[in-house]
This record gives structure tokens, C-alpha cells and sequence, in this order.
């Protein structure tokens, strides 16, 4: 009996021997089959010819089917790209050394950059990608006397108005050298002011200095700012170089928007202000629209009625032919300074045809709450049938230069 239970002892240890060499063949075989098809996958990659690559795409899309990696994707090249010299995949070649189960590298990656990363089928236009070009450093126009920047914020709870000096480029000083500095007023108070430092020997100066103003947000849109530049000599002689005038009223004033502005130097009007005050606007007529446009930007030495916050001066522009009224716009109402500053513009429908019949008319007035308006005076330009001198300059000037801003100071007059 002992030596039956040892004899199958013997068979059971056997069979069991058998099945566990059985199994640990299966799974080799099933292995050797796995690194067989992906050796197969990549092998296309290995050639640089773009005819091979169709060749053996071929063949690695019948190996596939056969395989149990059916669900693969073969990687077709578009007809557009046939016959191009495929050196970039050459990159492709070192990376298949790598051991296939190796973790990538560390690093957000899309969906593009992994196509691109194994497919190289072309580079970069480096010009789609440019930011636009800051031209106002670099685009001048002819008879430029300078250029300002400044930038512009206002805080509501303590009701300040903060300004950034930023710089100055293209200055054309009286002499050689020049010695820069900005003074900076809030108008219509003209006789408080705040003055930046002195730059020595610059004509781009770089002032990035802060300032502060004052003021209630009621009052804030009525309000403009007005910057000087001067120029130092050596006999410390201040000469006017340009100014800037800038009204807040079109702007919108936040503490989370900080406005960065620049603007073109003008010459300040140096002749004395006529009787009655003068007025500032520019012409421009579109002969394809047929539109006449009336920029009014500003006036001085008004001889206003009574000076008080009250007091509200605005202009009225009237569109005449042949001395019957067609249309009039009016600017809003600036409060107690002889010297507003508007910057508005009207549009009005004219006939080419009509131009030498019609005429405009600007009036500035006085309105005082419960009282009569008043007129401060008046200027009409046109053509020859109803103005002369200035008025009429003016007028030749913006039919001879469609399209243009014409810009002209012309005295008032109290003819009604």
C-alpha cells in the first residue's frame, strides 16, 4: 500500500509540473507576441524618404489588422505634403531608443503639442505672432513741435485726480540745448499750478513724476488739464515750448482704469484776445458723403456777465443757406471760465453744390439759471457772398483740403 500512495504521489507531482511549465510558456509566448507588433508600430518612423513612409504605412496597416491591436490609428500624411524631404523626423529616431514604457517627461502638454511633437510637418510664422507696433514713438508728423505723455486716474472716495508726468520726445527748443521742465494747471483755475523737475540738456525728457489735484466728482468732467513745457536757458529765462490741453469730460475716470494718453504739442496763441474773446474749431468737408463736420475745441477772453459757478457758457452751430436757417447743434455747458474747453463735434448734411451758398454760423452764450441768455459773441464763415478776411481763408481752405481738420482761431464779434 505505501508503494501505491508513493506512485501516485509521483503522477499527481508530475501533472502539476506539466501545467505550471504549460502556463509559464503561454504567458512568454503572449509577451514575445506584444513586443513583436509594437516593434512593427514604430518601425515606419525609421525612414526619411517620404515614398517609404507610404510604402510601409501600408504594410504596418495589414500587420495591424492581423494583430490584436486593431483600434490603432495609422497616421496618414496629407496629399499636400507628398514629395517633401522629411529630415525632421530624424529627431523621431533618437527618441525610439528610449525604453517604450519610460514615463514622459514632467509638464502641461495639449493635445497639439503632442502632435507636433512626433510629426514635425512644417515651423512657425514668426509674423503671426507680433504684437502691433507702437508707432507714437516713431510716427511724427511734419511741423511736430513734440509729443507728451502723461497718464490719468481718479480715486472716488477721496475725490482725487492723480496724474503721471511720463515723458516728452521730439522737443524743438529756440537753441542747441535744452533744459526741459512741465507745468501743469487744472482749469479753469489758471493761477494755482503744479510743476514738474527740470531735465538739463534733453530733448526727450523721461519725467515719470506723480501729481495731485483736488477735486469733488461733480465737478470733475467740467474740469480740464492743461500742460506747459518750458524750456530753461542759461540765463534761466523760461521759454514756452508747446502745450497740451486735455478735457476730462469725454473720459471715463475710475480708480481701475488708469489711462495712459499722449498728445501732440500746439502752440500756444500768443496774440492778446480780441474785444470781445476768440474761438477755436476746425473745419472738414467729405465731398463723397457729402458731410460737412465742425470741430468746436475751445475759446478765451470771454467777457462773461458775471463770474460764478452758476454761469454756464456754451456754443451754438448753425447751419444757414442763402441766410435762411437749416440746423443748429449746441455743445454742452461749461461752468464759470471765460477760457472752456469743448472738443465736440457736429455733423451736418451738405450738398456739394450747396457750398457756395451756405454758411456757418458759431454764437457763444451765456446762461445764467432763471435769467435771459446772453449772447458773448459771434463768428460766421463761408464763402465770398457773405464773409471776407479769416472767415473766408477758412472756409477756401476746407474745400481745397477734403476730408481734412483745418483748424483756425477767429475773433468774436457782437453783431447779432
Amino acid at each position: 500500500t505505501e508503494q501505491a500512495v508513493a506512485a501516485a504521489g509521483g503522477i499527481i507531482g508530475g501533472i502539476l509540473l506539466f501545467v505550471l511549465l504549460g502556463i509559464t510558456a503561454y504567458l512568454l509566448w503572449k509577451k514575445f507576441c506584444r513586443l513583436f507588433s509594437y516593434e512593427k508600430l514604430i518601425n515606419p518612423i525609421k525612414t526619411t524618404n517620404a515614398n517609404a513612409i507610404f510604402q510601409d504605412q501600408a504594410n504596418s496597416e495589414i500587420q495591424l489588422k492581423s494583430t490584436s491591436r486593431s483600434r490603432s490609428v495609422p497616421f496618414i500624411i496629407p496629399p499636400t505634403l507628398h514629395g517633401r524631404d522629411w529630415i525632421h523626423l530624424t529627431n523621431e529616431q533618437v527618441q525610439e531608443d528610449r525604453d517604450p514604457y519610460m514615463t514622459p517627461e514632467s509638464g502641461p502638454r495639449s493635445s497639439f503639442h503632442s502632435l507636433a511633437g512626433a510629426y514635425v510637418v512644417g515651423t512657425i510664422n514668426p509674423d503671426l505672432y507680433k504684437f502691433p507696433e507702437d508707432k507714437s514713438e516713431t510716427e511724427f508728423p511734419d511741423g511736430n513741435i513734440g509729443r507728451l505723455w502723461f497718464s490719468i486716474e481718479y480715486e472716488q472716495e477721496s475725490e482725487r485726480l492723480l496724474v503721471s508726468l511720463i515723458k516728452v520726445r521730439k522737443l524743438q527748443p529756440p537753441a542747441d540745448s535744452c533744459s526741459p521742465f512741465v507745468k501743469i494747471y487744472l482749469l479753469p483755475d489758471e493761477r494755482s499750478y503744479l510743476q514738474s523737475k527740470t531735465k538739463r540738456k534733453t530733448l526727450n525728457p523721461q519725467f515719470d513724476e506723480n501729481f495731485v489735484f483736488q477735486v469733488s466728482s461733480k465737478m470733475l468732467l467740467q474740469r480740464t488739464l492743461k500742460f506747459l513745457v518750458y524750456h530753461v536757458d542759461k540765463q534761466k529765462k523760461h521759454h514756452l515750448l508747446g502745450q497740451v490741453i486735455f478735457p476730462l469730460k469725454n473720459e471715463a475716470l475710475t480708480e481701475d482704469n488708469k489711462l495712459v494718453i499722449w498728445r501732440d504739442l500746439e502752440k500756444e496763441n500768443l496774440e492778446p484776445p480780441s474785444e470781445h474773446g476768440d474761438i477755436q474749431f476746425s473745419l472738414s468737408y467729405n465731398d463723397y458723403l457729402g458731410r460737412l463736420t465742425v470741430v468746436v475745441l475751445r475759446a478765451r477772453g470771454l467777457k462773461l456777465q458775471e463770474e460764478s459757478p452758476a454761469v454756464g457758457v456754451y456754443v451754438k452751430v448753425s447751419l444757414m443757406n442763402h441766410n435762411k436757417f437749416i440746423k443748429s447743434k449746441k455743445t454742452a455747458a461749461l461752468l464759470g471760465t471765460p477760457n472752456p474747453v469743448y472738443n465736440e463735434t457736429f455733423s451736418f448734411k451738405a450738398d456739394q453744390t450747396e457750398l457756395d451758398t451756405a454758411s456757418l454760423s458759431l454764437s457763444v452764450l451765456q446762461s445764467i439759471k432763471g435769467e435771459k441768455t446772453h449772447l458773448l459773441g459771434r463768428v460766421v464763415v463761408g464763402p465770398f457772398m457773405y464773409t471776407r478776411g479769416k472767415e473766408l481763408e477758412h472756409w477756401n481752405e476746407m474745400i481745397s483740403k477734403p476730408k481734412e481738420l483745418v483748424k483756425r482761431w477767429h475773433a468774436l464779434c457782437h453783431s447779432t
